[in-house]
Order: C-alpha cells, then structure tokens, then sequence
C-alpha cells in the first residue's frame, strides 16, 4: 500500500488528549499525518514526518477528524416546503406533518430513493461529514420500512430501524395492533438491514412501555437500542435510554435532574440536535447542563424535511456554541468523537495510528473558525476511508 504525508498543518485535532494536557482535543501544531492504505499510520511534528510514497502540502491549515453525523432521517421522497414557510411566517398549519412525507415516500420508487440519498450524502461530504447513520420511518409499512433500510444499507454501515416513528395512519385507531406489527412482522422483515432500533418515545408517538416492547424485541434481533428522547417534554426515553443501555438518547431538550444523572451515570451518549431548535423555533437543550454533569454529548443534524433539513455539521456546531452553551473545542469533539461514542464506533471520529483516515482540511488555521465563521464554506479539503473525495 501507498502512503501519504499530509504536512505543514497549522493545527491538528486528534482528539486524543494524550498528545497536549491543555487540550482534550490532542492540538498538535505545526502538524503532519501519514495515511497507508484507508488507515492512520502516524501524526506528530511535521519536521519529524517520516518519508512516504506521496505528499500534500496543507498550506498551513487546520485538520480535523471527518464530521460522524449519528442521527439522520435521509430515506424520504418530497419536502414540506409550505409547512416551514406557515411556521416562521406565524400561521397555523395542518398539513400532516410526517405523514405528508409517509404518503410521498410510499409513493417514490426505490430509484427515486437512492438517489435521494446520495445527494445528501455528497452534500454532506462536500461539508466534511464523512460517517453517517441514517433511519427509515417513513414507510411505516412492512414492505417500505423493509425496502428504506435496505436502500440505506447501500449507502452506509450506520442503518437505524425506525419503524416507530409514528403510529402509521393505517392503524390510526389501532396503536397498540401497530406496535405489534413493529415488534412482529416488520421487525424480521427489517432486520437484516440494521444494526440499530430506534424508538420516538414521546406524547403523542410511543409511551414508555411500548418503546420498551419495541426496543426489548429489537434487541432480541439482535439490534441494537438508540432513542428518539425528551425532545418535545419530559418524559420516560432518557431512563429508558440509559435502563436498556441504548447507545444514544437523541434530542435531551427537557431533561429533569433525574435524567442529567442518569446520563452522567451510564453509556448512553447525549446527542443534541440543533438544527431541529433553529427550524422549529423550540426551547434550545443545554449542553453546558449536561456536560458539566460528566456526561458525553454528540452533536448531529438530524437531517429530515420535516423539522431540521439541514446537512451541515459545521452549521451545526455553530448553533452549538451560540446557543447551547457549548466552547469551540467541545462542540468539535461532540461532532466528531462524540458522534463515534454515539455509534459506539473507536475507528473514527480521531486522527491518531489506527483510526480510520477520514479527515478534513479547512480553509482556516484553526478549527474555532467553525463557530467563529458560520455558514462561510471552510472546507477545503477531505480524505474518507483514506483517498480524497473533496
């Protein structure tokens, strides 16, 4: 295998605080990394960087770990346009809501799908995202959720089974039938796909006990628990989360001290998801709440047309900073080894010898220029599984 020096980085996040005790970051100046194959191999000084097959001068830049992006809902047909535009216009709105993309997604050929999917994907990437999870739940029959995840297994590792998403309008005056066929049918049509078995745990979707059905049934497939949690108030998913040792509580807008405890106390990974606050003009989480209790916090976009369409976790971590409480350097870390931690994932997420070579070189010096220059396009560059894709 060839290898690759990247050289002359001004600033090298590694995310390994081994390297700089003032940096849980692992900051490294005047930096190089050598890449073999789709691997890290070394980093260190770039005065110090051993010969290789190839060099990349990175023009006094500054790298950072590929973005993981843990939370996405990107297996849709359709937008909802006008229900955004009613909602920051003041207006009420009735137009369904994610059923509106249920009825577009059952309606989109498998094609049609696909290659929604990669448009989001290369429009992520052209952003620095390099890992992603992605889930179904806007088929909400056996045979769509079945083909959604199986779609997406083309595209990613990362597969989410989220059959409940919604009670599907087919079984409107039926839930718990509904559950059921989540728990049943659908479940061992969709498992082959997924690595994972999400639940929206919330008033008005899926109460406590049948998101512990539908996670409990998962799991005995072999799937492996994340949970739609506390987005819209308190409720039972955040305990439920961390009771099932699910990988992630997603959203954690309403948490009492209870589930900042639990969170603190457990594995299940925090992951706090902005962009859905900014579409929806919703009460902010606070990061610093959490994390000043211990525990371990991503950030995500949760790309979905419904309430947060947006690929961009540079955007992402600005929001994070400016209004969630959050420094410069935690809010990188949580989009980067926090996102690995939410996926329970050690390759990624860093730039030390072993991690996968997903980086990505920014038109700045440092990395603070992420929240320092929002919407500004600063990357410059991107490596994923070793080659340069950007």
């Amino acid at each position: 295998m060839t290898t690759t020096a990247i050289t002359n980085i001004a600033s090298l996040v590694t995310n390994d605080p081994s390297l700089c005790v003032d940096s849980p970051l692992g900051l490294i100046q005047d930096a190089a990394v050598v890449i073999e194959g789709d691997r890290v191999v070394w980093t260190g000084e770039s005065s110090k960087a051993p010969a290789t097959d190839n060099a990349v001068d990175a023009g006094g830049r500054a790298a950072i770990p590929g973005f993981v992006d843990s939370h996405s809902h990107l297996l849709f047909a359709g937008d909802r346009t006008e229900e955004f535009n009613a909602r920051m216009s003041g207006r009420p709105y009735s137009a369904g809501g994610i059923r509106t993309t249920v009825a577009a997604t059952r309606a989109a050929t498998d094609d049609e799908l696909s290659a929604n999917v990669a448009r989001y994907l290369a429009e992520a990437l052209r952003q620095g995202t390099t890992t992603f999870e992605t889930k179904s739940g806007y088929g909400l029959t056996v045979e769509d959720e079945a083909r959604a995840l199986r779609i997406a297994a083309q595209h990613t590792e990362e597969v989410t089974y989220l059959g409940a998403h919604i009670v599907s309008p087919d079984y409107a005056d039926d839930p718990a039938g509904y559950v059921d066929l989540v728990t049943g049918a659908m479940l061992d049509a969709c498992a082959p796909y997924a690595r994972w078995v999400d639940v929206f745990c919330e008033k008005g979707a899926f109460d406590g006990d049948q998101a512990r059905a539908i996670l409990t049934a998962g799991r005995a497939k072999g799937l492996h628990p994340r949970v739609h949690a506390n987005q819209l108030g308190h409720g039972p998913g955040v305990q439920l989360a961390v009771e099932l040792d699910a990988a992630s509580a997603d959203h954690c807008t309403h948490l009492t001290d209870a589930d900042v405890d639990a969170l603190a106390q457990g594995n299940t990974v925090a992951t706090l998801l902005p962009g859905a606050e900014f579409s929806t003009r919703a009460t902010w989480p606070d990061a610093r709440r959490i994390l000043d209790a211990g525990a371990t916090v991503a950030l995500s976009t949760d790309c979905n047309p419904g309430s947060s369409f947006t690929s961009s976790m540079p955007f992402c971590i600005a929001l994070a900073v400016r209004d969630m409480g959050m420094t410069p350097d935690e809010a990188l870390w949580s989009a980067t080894a926090g996102g690995a931690a939410a996926l329970r994932r050690t390759d990624i997420g860093r730039i030390t010898p072993g991690a996968r070579a997903d980086l990505v070189l920014l038109d700045a010096p440092s990395h603070v220029h992420l929240a320092y220059r929002p919407g500004v396009p600063l990357v410059h560059a991107v490596w994923q599984h070793g080659e340069r894709v950007v």
